[in-house]
């Protein structure tokens, strides 16, 4: 650049001051204004430490209302470059500056001068953190409070714009610029576990808006929300910002990204208006809720609880490309064009603010982008920032005043700032179910508890019942008892009274009549007749007694008789369970040996006795199989044989169906070191091993079974028959599913090396394809770990060679299936990794894309063009780098995106 305020460098003399200055209040409205001295005066209050006025002013109002907020503007003085010093030394400034006041003279000629009042006047020793803290920081202290925000600066090209808000301060932290800055405090003060912060980059050039995250994405719409007039960019590239060191690297990405040009004005002219806009999202505390009684009180102690609140806010800081005449820029053919479109753009934001400042009925903020984007910031919702550079020369004393006087219009501008909040329907969603799982707990506690004192109930009930009958029982025999010794006394008294009668009535016979006597007999036959009635009663009342009895005898015989059957079938069971532990016993002995020997065999492995197969980097052959070299290889090969001719392949496999979760994992990986050997693939296959494998993925939780069993099942995938028949029995489907619900790294390099073996067979890609595969290596990129990668690296490799060589044999015409599915990013981020494997894999899988003419666009598009002309220069095989080199000669749309980008090659 020409100037060193843009390089960020100050003249010798310069004294850097950090001192904070008193605020303007936001809430003062633009009526102010006009009592003062020529329309230009501020209204100043002191500096607070957070956007206190704003916060309590919602705080002390209903949901919804809105708090006025007026646009301050500060006005910053570039010292003079060096071509000025030399130039104009004969010359004063054209303009004075009284910072204490306020207020900044411009010269009309050496005697005459317009004085301008604005919040705050920043001298040229002024500091960045001093420029930050005066313009930048009242607006990021709200922007967390929950309000929209706007940081803008206006000038002439080269009067330190993009210095004072772009400077990434990488040489000295003291010239970081307002990004820089107010990304430190919005990050010092949020909460990484509730919080969030999300950030776009993007630039107005030539009434195009374009994406410096993703140079591609060249054509943005603007969305605006029909009920809320929200503006928003839902094409651009959000990145969700953690720290510092990645929102530095965001902005490094930008700039290189932004256009610029050499003018007679600035070496380094901004051609475009970039906009950096940052999300934030913040969890507060909810409010109180109370419940209404009847009579209309509030109950205090009916408080419900606090549902969470999310505010959703957002921070634009402008960098708006410099205002120039072209007689003085020297703009010409392409660069001219530019200065119109800017220029344009420029008028139409001043027309829109001249309309705010003067309560105009129409804004016509629809006259160019720049307006539509800005709509919120100047007559909206923002709290906003302006500030406006300017040079000290007397001859740009015309753009200077042109500032000056933009900032004075914008100082009338007044928005209705608005806090926006939502509720945290998730969270809020979370502590219900949790307090749903407590309160079920509860009641299954409660459950578990009634059915126990239900069955105490019915337990001490059947005693009771039992004790009730055995009384009965025995009131029944003391009755019958009482009944006959009772029937027996009232015979003999009835004898002795007849025998007492009859000598009474043969003493008296003489005396007495005929008459009498035979109604004594009268009398005494029905005291007989009484008698025997009641005897009869008592006898069938015993008999009915004895029936009882005798039924629960034979009912009691009855339960004694399945009492001893249910003993005996008891018995016969222990016998027949201690037989079958005894068998199992002994095949966990010989499953634990062979487990035991297999584990020798890899420890022995990973220290060297054994090394692994060579192959290409194509090879389907994963990195799970060993070749065993040596005596004591052989000799532990010669073991494991002879436990595994003695135990049988068919008990190993029926293990795999034991209900013992260790007696699975022992079986698994016996049947995973053999499947290793090539010799034993045909019989674990023939034998249904493969289908128990598949069963065990279906039907297992266990972590550990799935790592293993997916293991075998890449072994048995290195065999073309082998690979048919693990897709026709649904092995690509569980092979995702099993991907997809898998955390372990080891368990997903398995599953990623078994489909990678796959995607070595041309026959298979559509049915892979279609049944998930592809989708499956994508989302296990979400691992990270090398060994993860360079298998997907392998399969995606192996995928599009088969593809390769169907385009030549012309079974294939249409576009690449990766691409389609979306791998190409992923492909061309990694395309340099700093693993080896992934590296070579990615660079073969690249070279085997770009051999066919219908995958060109898409691979220009995504960047794949770059990383071809890396692997033909840097690639360290020279088979890879040498297929790279020719597909780039030979492809018509390479050759023409390489010529239209000036680039010599080929």
């Amino acid at each position: 650049m020409s100037t060193a305020h843009r390089n960020g460098t100050l003249p010798k003399g310069a004294l850097k001051v950090d001192r904070p200055l008193s605020m303007n209040s936001s809430t003062k409205s633009s009526a102010s204004f006009k009592s003062k001295t020529v329309g230009h005066t501020p209204v100043s209050c002191p500096r607070r430490k957070s956007t206190g006025s704003v916060g309590n002013s919602a705080a002390n109002t209903k949901d919804g209302t809105s708090v006025s907020g007026r646009v301050r503007v500060a006005v910053r003085l570039r010292p003079r470059n060096a071509e000025e010093m030399v130039s104009d030394a004969d010359f004063a400034d054209c303009v004075e500056l009284q910072p204490e006041l306020k207020r900044l003279k411009l010269r009309r000629n050496n005697w005459d001068s317009d004085t301008y009042e604005f919040d705050e006047v920043l001298t040229e020793f002024a500091s960045q953190k001093r420029v930050y803290e005066v313009v930048a920081k009242p607006v990021v202290e709200s922007v967390l409070d929950g309000y929209n925000g706007t940081v803008m600066s206006y000038g002439q090209t080269g009067t330190g714009k993009t210095y004072t808000l772009g400077r990434l301060g990488e040489e000295d932290t003291a010239d970081r610029g307002i990004m820089v800055r107010a990304m430190e405090d919005i990050l010092s003060e949020i909460t990484p576990e509730k919080d969030s912060i999300s950030v776009s980059y993007f630039q107005l050039y030539m009434e195009s808006i374009q994406d410096l995250l993703d140079p591609v994405n060249d054509n943005i719409s603007i969305v605006e929300d029909p009920k809320t007039g929200d503006v928003s960019l839902p094409g651009a590239t959000t990145v969700d910002i953690r720290d510092q060191k990645s929102f530095l690297e965001l902005l490094r990405v930008g700039e290189a990204h932004r256009f610029a040009a050499n003018t007679q004005l600035n070496t380094e002219s901004s051609r475009s208006h970039a906009m950096l806009m940052v999300h934030v999202e913040r969890s507060v505390k909810g409010r109180d809720s109370v419940i209404s009684s009847e009579n209309g009180s509030t109950s205090h102690t009916a408080k419900a609880f606090k549902p969470p609140v999310v505010r959703k806010s957002k921070l634009v800081v402008v960098d708006l490309a410099g205002s120039e005449r072209i007689d003085k820029s020297g703009s010409e053919a392409h660069t001219l064009e530019e200065a119109k479109s800017i220029n344009l753009s420029l008028s139409a934001l001043g027309k829109c603010i001249n309309a705010l400042a003067e309560n105009s009925a129409h804004v016509p903020v629809r006259d160019s982008k720049l307006t539509r984007l800005l709509r919120d910031s100047f007559g909206g919702t923002a709290r906003t920032s302006l500030v406006i550079t300017i040079g000290p020369s007397p001859r740009h004393r015309g753009e200077t005043a042109s500032t000056i006087m933009f900032g004075q219009r914008a100082m009338k501008v007044e928005n209705m700032l608005k806090i926006k909040e939502e509720f945290d329907y998730k969270s809020l969603s979370r502590r219900l179910e949790m307090q749903l799982d407590k309160q079920i707990a509860e009641h299954e506690r409660q459950q578990k508890g009634f059915k126990d004192d239900i069955e105490r109930i019915a337990q001490e009930a059947q005693v009771r019942i039992a004790e009730a009958e055995k009384g009965y029982a025995e009131a029944l025999e003391r009755e019958r008892l009482q009944y006959q010794s009772d029937y027996m006394d009232a015979i003999s008294k009835l004898e002795e009274q007849w025998s007492a009668n009859k000598q009474k009535h043969e003493n008296e016979k003489a005396k007495s009549s005929v008459l009498s006597a035979s109604m004594e007999v009268a009398e005494l036959k029905k005291l007989f007749e009484n008698e025997t009635i009641s005897r009869k009663a008592a006898e069938e009342e015993i008999d009915n007694l004895k029936n009882q009895l005798a039924q629960w005898k034979r009912s009691e015989a009855a339960g004694n008789s399945e009492i001893l059957k249910l003993r005996k079938m008891l018995e016969n069971e222990k016998c027949l369970t201690a037989k079958l532990e005894e068998e199992i016993a002994v095949l966990q002995s010989q499953l634990l040996q062979l487990s035991f020997e297999a584990d020798e065999t890899r420890r022995n492995l990973d220290r060297g006795e054994t090394e692994k197969l060579p192959g290409t980097i194509d090879s389907p052959i994963p990195p799970f199989m060993h070749q065993h070299l040596g005596d004591s290889g052989v000799g532990e090969k010669a073991s494991m044989a002879k436990l595994f001719e003695q135990v049988g392949l068919q008990k190993i496999l029926s293990l795999l169906e034991s209900e013992d979760a260790d007696v699975q994992i022992h079986a698994v990986k016996v049947v995973a070191n053999l499947a290793a050997e090539e010799a034993n693939q045909e019989r674990i296959v023939k034998a249904g091993g493969l289908k128990s494998l598949l069963t065990l993925l279906r039907s297992s939780n266990d972590e550990t079974i799935h790592r293993v069993a997916a293991g075998a099942i890449a072994n048995l995938a290195m065999n073309e028959t082998n690979q048919e028949l693990i897709m026709s029995q649904g092995g690509i489907s569980l092979l995702s599913v099993t991907a997809a619900k898998a955390e372990d790294p080891q368990t997903l390099r398995m599953v990623a090396g078994a489909i990678a073996n796959l995607c070595g067979n041309e026959k298979l890609q559509p049915k892979l394809r279609a049944e998930g595969g592809v989708k499956a290596l994508q989302g296990m990129v979400r691992s990270r770990h090398p060994d993860v990668l360079a298998q997907v690296a392998r399969g995606i490799a192996n995928f599009a060679k088969c593809e390769s060589r169907a385009y030549t044999q012309g079974s294939k015409t249409g576009k690449s299936l990766l691409i389609e599915d979306g791998t190409l990013p992923w492909i061309v981020q990694n395309a340099n990794n700093e693993a080896s494997p992934i590296r070579r894999h990615i660079e073969l899988a690249l070279c085997h894309l770009a051999q066919h003419e219908v995958n060109a666009k898409d691979m220009i598009r995504g960047g794949a063009l770059w990383e071809l002309v890396r692997i033909s220069r840097d690639c360290s095989r020279d088979d890879i780098r040498t297929l790279a080199y020719r597909t780039l000669t030979s492809s018509p749309s390479f050759q023409a995106e390489l010529k239209r980008l000036r680039i010599d090659y080929g």
